[in-house]
């Protein structure tokens, strides 16, 4: 525990720091680019500062040049610097809204132009699924968790509706992203930080381009989820 503390402690700090550089430099924020790069090199100072390493599998299916939706399980508050430090690719989050009433956390990610979900509320939630698609259309990667919020076993759930909505509406192909790890290096409802090795995979990108009804959104979501458990590793947990 007090190793995790002292891990927490500078954790806080690095966030503190790199988070008001992103609110102070918004003006000079030409395409996201430096908010951008300084969320990158946040999940990679966080991780460095909790002893964790990334093994990246599949990015040869990641084209440059090109948007996707990533579709990512999700167990640990650690798949957002996962991903972040993972994914070799300009993203923005669709989230949920109380992670952006943070203080000075919060600001960066709406200055940064992440999406802001309410769960609770359905019509918010389709105005957010629209932001969301409005952001894909003009060349940019959006990754969504499709659980809703974390495992608490590190298991899989059931997913939720919204992120394949969105891939309906941009006709954007979708990239499976499996995080393996995360739930043992901080496992939900705890603050105990553990060090270790992870893995993201990335499945290769599934067309959405032929999605126009309810039951094809299903099917799609079936084929997503069956895609991240193929490359789930249990031993991981």
């Amino acid at each position: 525990m007090i190793k995790s503390s002292i891990k927490i402690f500078f954790i806080i700090i690095a966030t503190i720091i790199l988070a008001s550089l992103v609110i102070i430099l918004t003006p000079f924020n030409f395409r996201g680019k430096i908010s951008d790069f300084i969320a990158k090199l946040w999940a990679k100072v966080l991780l460095a500062i909790s002893f964790v390493k990334i093994k990246q599998i599949g990015t040869e299916n990641i084209q440059k040049n090109r948007n996707y939706i990533y579709i990512s399980n999700h167990s640990s508050m650690f798949d957002i610097l996962i991903v972040l430090a993972g994914i070799p690719d300009t993203i923005r989050f669709v989230a949920k809204k109380e992670l952006f009433k943070i203080p000075i956390f919060g600001w960066a990610m709406s200055m940064a132009g992440y999406v802001s979900i309410d769960r609770a509320k359905s019509i918010k939630a389709m105005r957010s699924i629209d932001k969301a698609a409005e952001k894909i259309k003009k060349g940019i990667s959006v990754i969504l968790f499709a659980e809703g919020t974390r495992s608490k076993d590190g298991s899989i759930q059931e997913f939720k509706r919204g992120p394949f909505l969105l891939a309906s509406k941009t006709k954007v192909p979708i990239i499976p992203v499996t995080i393996n790890g995360a739930s043992k290096i901080m496992p939900k409802k705890s603050l105990i930080i553990n060090s270790g090795q992870l893995e993201i995979i990335f499945g290769k990108p599934i067309p959405t381009d032929n999605i126009t009804n309810k039951s094809e959104e299903l099917d799609l979501l079936n084929k997503v989820r069956d895609e991240i458990i193929k490359n789930y590793k249990k031993v991981y947990i």
